[in-house]
């Protein structure tokens, strides 16, 4: 079930959605950890949707729209997984899937940031999970930019999403029993302005 990120970071970026008005020069923004969370959907036995969140997000990212570039450095803490039941909190936090004990931190570094129209429209990147980096693609689906009233800052952010095969880093744990192979990861995130 876990397979968190790639073609996503978190990762956040996936994670990454940030960046973009029409600014001449880059923008530096850093992860507002309340409205930023990642979530990863499988389906349990082609019945229902099972989802799985990241609770702790951080990191920083830099992008100009104008120059078509961006970078992203995300940091999601395995064992913020949550899935709403302790017991299979603990199970995602194990060897089978997240090993959160082993690589307590999961990363995805956005080095690849293409716009339309001023707008981030995917975060291209490494995802770094079990010991093992393979690069993802985040697309966007949602992206805005405001100015936030109670803490008087520019705010960027966005939905983005990927699908990725969680064996590629290394995680079959339930595969052999049907459980997929095939992980959508949705992110969801918002970064200050620095």
């Amino acid at each position: 079930m876990t397979s968190v990120l790639r073609n996503t970071a978190l990762s956040a970026a996936l994670l990454c959605g940030i960046a973009g008005t029409a600014h001449a020069e880059t923008a530096n923004y850093e992860v507002e950890p309340t409205h930023t969370f990642v979530t990863v959907e499988v389906m349990h036995f082609k019945t229902s949707t099972l989802r799985i969140r990241f609770d702790d997000v951080q990191g920083t990212i830099a992008a100009d729209a104008k120059q078509n570039k961006g970078s992203a450095d995300i940091k999601i803490k395995a064992g913020s997984v949550n899935s709403g039941t302790k017991d299979f909190d603990d199970h995602l936090k194990s060897a089978d899937f997240f090993n959160a004990e082993k690589y307590p931190e999961i990363t995805f570094a956005g080095k690849s940031f293409e716009y339309k129209n001023d707008k981030l429209a995917t975060v291209g990147g490494d995802l770094t999970l079990l010991g093992q980096t393979h690069p993802v693609t985040l697309k966007n689906t949602n992206y805005n930019c405001y100015f936030q009233p109670v803490l008087k800052k520019n705010i960027c952010g966005g939905d983005f999403e990927t699908t990725i095969k969680r064996s590629e880093w290394g995680m079959n744990w339930g595969i052999d029993m049907g459980i997929p192979d095939e992980v959508k990861i949705l992110v969801q995130i918002e970064a200050i302005v620095k």
